[in-house]
């Protein structure tokens, strides 16, 4: 399960969404889950859906490689889905003693779900084509302008990076640590929901005392390395838009506007 998280992964390809700037790509995502919560018909489904297959086929990055990724939060989902359907009030379609099922909350429930993965999905197609190095660049170019309300944009961005950057790492680490648990006799599978839980405090503590050893490491290199945040910095390759960042965000905008005319829409 731990191998399934895609989500601050990079994965290497020569497609035309990994040589888009990164302000295009967050601008892009962040259009892209604000325009999944305002969907309110079949129409801006679609048109979600296939928006989003078009950027995984221009990215080159398999679809079974972003399906994967949705095996990790299953449970989640499933658990979202169910409290929805039971807990929603509304038209009963069944009801048998302390149980009860209405129409709106099974479309409350597949809505919330279609939503999930499209989130999921579209999240990891940006972590999936932008490297940590990017990403930082990308957040510090975009949230310039609060320097001048004296906020630490270059820090925040580089925190936000170096979290992105240590998701697969860690992960890696509490697979290799379950992995030695269970060579030593350790079991995480049996058991009821309290004894699975006591038996993860021999995963939690080597992997906190990893972290902090990591993080130690860290702060070790960059102050060896004199690094003092933004100021006075430059970039070996500086962020400048070409045409086709142009274009995707021409598309972008024409996303939007069709999402917004659907909304409005009494077609669907």
């Amino acid at each position: 399960m731990i191998r399934e998280i895609t989500i601050g992964q990079f994965y290497p390809e020569n497609s035309i969404i990994h040589k888009l700037d990164p302000r295009v790509k967050l601008f892009g995502t962040i259009a892209f889950i604000v325009m999944i919560f305002t969907v309110n018909n079949i129409g801006g489904y679609i048109l979600t859906a296939m928006a989003l297959a078009g950027v995984i086929r221009m990215s080159k990055v398999p679809v079974k490689y972003m399906l994967k990724g949705l095996k990790a939060i299953l449970f989640i989902l499933i658990f979202t889905a169910v409290l929805n359907i039971f807990f929603t009030p509304g038209t009963v379609l069944f009801e048998y003693k302390f149980i009860r099922i209405s129409e709106e909350g099974i479309t409350i429930a597949i809505k919330m779900a279609i939503r999930f993965i499209f989130l999921i999905m579209g999240s990891s197609v940006m972590t999936l084509t932008t490297t940590p190095n990017h990403l930082t660049d990308g957040l510090e170019k975009s949230l310039s302008p609060l320097k001048k309300i004296k906020i630490p944009v270059h820090e925040i961005s580089m925190m936000m990076s170096i979290a992105l950057r240590f998701i697969p790492v860690l992960l890696e680490e509490t697979d290799k640590i379950m992995k030695a648990q269970q060579a030593r006799g350790a079991d995480f599978e049996t058991g009821n929901i309290f004894k699975r839980a006591k038996s993860l405090i021999p995963i939690f503590i080597p992997l906190f005392i990893s972290c902090f050893r990591r993080a130690n490491d860290l702060a070790m290199a960059m102050e060896a390395r004199c690094y003092h945040g933004g100021d006075g910095r430059t970039k070996m390759k500086p962020l400048k838009y070409y045409r086709y960042d142009y274009i995707a965000y021409f598309i972008i905008f024409i996303y939007i506007a069709g999402i917004i005319f659907l909304n409005q829409s009494t077609l669907f």
